[in-house]
């Protein structure tokens, strides 16, 4: 993608407004905690301190409505502890460059790495550098700065009291997350009504599971009917797609394919009510033809074979699924089948999660990481925007480097997009404030309550575009500065210029210190088809020799590639929006090794949909499968890391040997499935494979890369930047 290109892509994205369903009675409730600590600060102390209070209940406001799966209340709880914290010790460390520059560049960096643990954390800590970059400038002793720490802090209290006392929606993000589950997987059949082989993306199941897992205490609390849907969306995926699929399920045409159809669109309509259910906690309502159609006649069943053995399978789940459902209606208590003595996914408490932030941080501490990466930027960025403003004629230098601190994230896409959407928020926001205190005049408890509207609207609109509740955030600042007695006409123009100094930094810092993700797209891919040929052996074990152990074994592996899949994905999005050539993988191959890996994915599930009891007939011939599938997609994992060319020899061998072996093995689904693997892992090397002259080219390309360099050190310009 070019330059050009990429802007363009950045201007719609961020000037996009998102659809997505908006929360009222959150931002009213949010916006209630900022007017509770701005009234009585304003009434009985000062705008000064009003401004602190508003700080911290806007800040810890705005980081309930971030995703996270933890209480809300302990959300803005530990934002109000770190902004508190930040204050005070950027209050200790003010009054000398020597001394607040090193302490802002080590917190600003330790904010970006914040980025190791989620994106929640590190928004969390972003707000932190800006808190310390606006009050340093209020306090004027040790004294005043604890008071103004403690008034920050004060404001995140109030608005984790506010959602103890008013809890709205209980659960609300982990039913939402279920229910897309459930959905996910309804519209899949209903996909593959009209199209046997449609793709599927498991991003939803993996969004439910991390739902699923809560701390003891949550365990506790947590509805019933939050534990067992999300394991049976699990089980269904898997038998719907071998129901539809021609080659080992119903037939292609004729009456079979009609039944399938019937079956699916059934699945489809119970999945629905059962989402339905469980986000707004009503009893499920399926319609009475799809009910019909759950039912197998032993007698006049059209399917035959491992088709019929799926029908039933799938009458069997969507039975479950209704009943489960069905104990989510208030004033039930009887617990559905399967969740009675489950166990639950263990999340740590916020104690224990100390060293699991510890290794995922030293994890990305190197220097080829993303997160790393973008840490060296928000701290060097954060000190130059420092430096710059303080030393130009404008008050309120430290909007710059907050602007910069703010839209940065550690990939080129997100970073470009908040910058713009900065920017036109940021104008339309003032305009917007400006003609407001024209009309109405400059008075400090009308400023104070237009700041709580703005804060109000700014939380409503969170969800909907950043340059939209940027917008309302803008005029918040406005109204605020003007509580404290700053008249417009110095408050706009300086909003204006560091806000776009501070966006321009932050868009040049990702110039000239880059993360791309185009040239890992390889390893990626490697890693992803490493992950899958671990998940495919594992599943043919299980036919070998089905266990508890190997079920087990089964389910890691299908999470290890689900994971795997979701890195890929990720940065194959990522660098289809950079201005950078392409390196190890064209766009086309990036596109058909991605079809591939998906089709091996899928005959890999089929194979699971077919899994056996563990008094079924043993197919020795499948572990030897296994053991080669495994062998070949790990060292072709290598070679496509290396941008050499794979070999199925090993897979090749043990195929042949399998169909030598097969008369009388009763395994002729699974053998059909295993040709599947094989196909896909053909079309995969098809993708990648070079030709003897693409490989002349690209060995003449990296020499001819290498003989400039050489020739740029010794006339001593230095390597020239080339994209990343």
């Amino acid at each position: 993608m070019t330059w050009l290109r990429a802007f363009r892509e950045v201007l719609r994205s961020g000037l996009t407004i998102e659809e997505t369903r908006l929360e009222p009675l959150l931002a009213l409730r949010a916006a209630a905690g900022v007017a509770i600590v701005i009234g009585p600060a304003l009434w009985l102390v000062s705008p000064a301190y009003a401004a602190s209070a508003a700080l911290g209940a806007y800040s810890a406001g705005g980081a309930t409505f971030q995703r996270s799966w933890r209480p809300r209340k302990v959300v803005a709880l530990g934002a109000g502890a770190g902004l508190a914290l930040s204050t005070f010790v950027g209050y200790l460390a003010a009054g000398r460059l020597v001394t607040f520059l090193p302490l802002l560049a080590v917190w600003a960096f330790a904010a970006g790495m914040a980025w190791a643990v989620g994106s929640t954390a590190g928004i969390v800590a972003a707000t932190t550098v800006g808190s310390m970059l606006v009050t340093i400038t209020l306090p004027t002793s040790t004294g005043r700065a604890v008071e103004h720490a403690g008034i920050i802090a004060l404001g995140g209290v109030t608005q984790a009291v506010l959602i103890l006392l008013f809890p709205i929606r209980r659960w609300g993000a982990h039913r939402d997350a279920l229910a897309d589950a459930l959905a996910a997987v309804a519209d899949h059949a209903r996909r593959l009504r009209h199209d046997p082989t449609a793709p599927f993306d498991p991003e939803p199941l993996m969004t439910a599971r991390d739902a699923a897992a809560v701390t003891p205490s949550q365990a506790r609390t947590r509805p019933p009917i939050l534990h067992g849907p999300r394991g049976l969306a699990e089980r269904i995926r898997p038998v719907v797609a071998a129901l539809a699929d021609p080659d080992v399920g119903a037939p292609a045409e004729g009456p079979g394919r009609d039944r399938a159809r019937e079956l699916l669109d059934a699945a489809a309509d119970v999945l629905d009510a059962a989402a339905r259910s469980i986000r707004r906690g009503t009893p499920a309502e399926v319609r009475p033809e799809s009910t019909d159609a759950l039912r197998v006649d032993e007698e006049h069943e059209v399917l035959e074979g491992p088709a019929r053995q799926a029908a039933e399978r799938l009458v069997e789940l969507l039975g479950e699924a209704l009943e489960i459902a069905g104990s989510c209606v208030p004033g039930r208590t009887s617990t559905p089948p399967g969740l009675a003595g489950a166990q639950f996914l263990v999340r740590p408490t916020m104690l224990r999660l100390v060293p699991v932030v510890v290794r995922r941080v030293r994890r990305e501490f190197r220097r080829d990481s993303p997160v790393f990466r973008h840490a060296v930027r928000l701290a060097a960025v954060a000190t130059l925007g420092y430096l710059i403003a303080a030393r130009l004629p404008l008050g309120h230098g430290y909007w710059a480097p907050i602007a910069s601190v703010m839209v940065m994230r550690p990939d080129f896409h997100r970073t470009y997009a908040r910058a713009v959407a900065r920017l036109a928020g940021t104008l339309a926001g003032v305009a917007l404030a400006t003609g407001v205190v024209r009309a109405l005049g400059p008075d400090a408890h009308v400023s104070g309550a237009l700041a709580v509207v703005s804060a109000g609207l700014s939380y409503t609109l969170n969800r909907t575009g950043y340059a939209y509740s940027q917008c309302f955030t803008a005029a918040y600042v406005v109204f605020l500065l003007g509580m404290g007695g700053q008249a417009w006409e110095q408050t706009v123009p300086e909003r204006v210029v560091l806000t776009l100094l501070g966006g321009a930094l932050a868009m040049l810092a990702y110039v000239v210190f880059p993360a791309w993700e185009t040239p890992r797209l390889a390893g990626r891919l490697a890693d992803w088809l490493a992950a899958n040929g671990r998940y495919a052996a594992a599943v043919l074990r299980d036919y070998a020799e089905p266990s508890r152990e190997r079920h087990a074994d089964m389910r890691r592996a299908l999470l290890e590639s689900r994971e795997a899949r979701a890195a890929w994905q990720e940065a194959y999005d990522r660098a289809r929006q950079e201005p950078v050539r392409p390196r190890g993988l064209t766009s086309r191959e990036a596109e058909e090794a991605q079809e591939a890996l998906k089709g091996f994915g899928r005959a890999a599930m089929l194979v699971e949909s077919h899994v056996p009891r563990a008094d079924s007939r043993l197919v020795p011939e499948a572990e030897r499968f296994a053991e080669a599938l495994e062998a070949d997609t790990a060292k072709a994992a290598a070679a496509v890391r290396e941008h050499r060319n794979p070999d199925w020899g090993r897979v090749e061998e043990a195929l042949r040997a399998w169909e030598d072996a097969a008369a009388g093995n009763g395994s002729p689904v699974v053998r059909r499935e295993a040709e599947l693997q094989k196909r896909a892992l053909e079309d995969l090397a098809t993708a990648v494979s070079r030709t003897p002259l693409e490989r002349d080219v690209d060995s003449a390309r990296e020499e001819q890369r290498v003989r400039a360099a050489l020739a740029a050190e010794g006339d001593g310009s230095g390597p020239a930047h080339g994209g990343g």
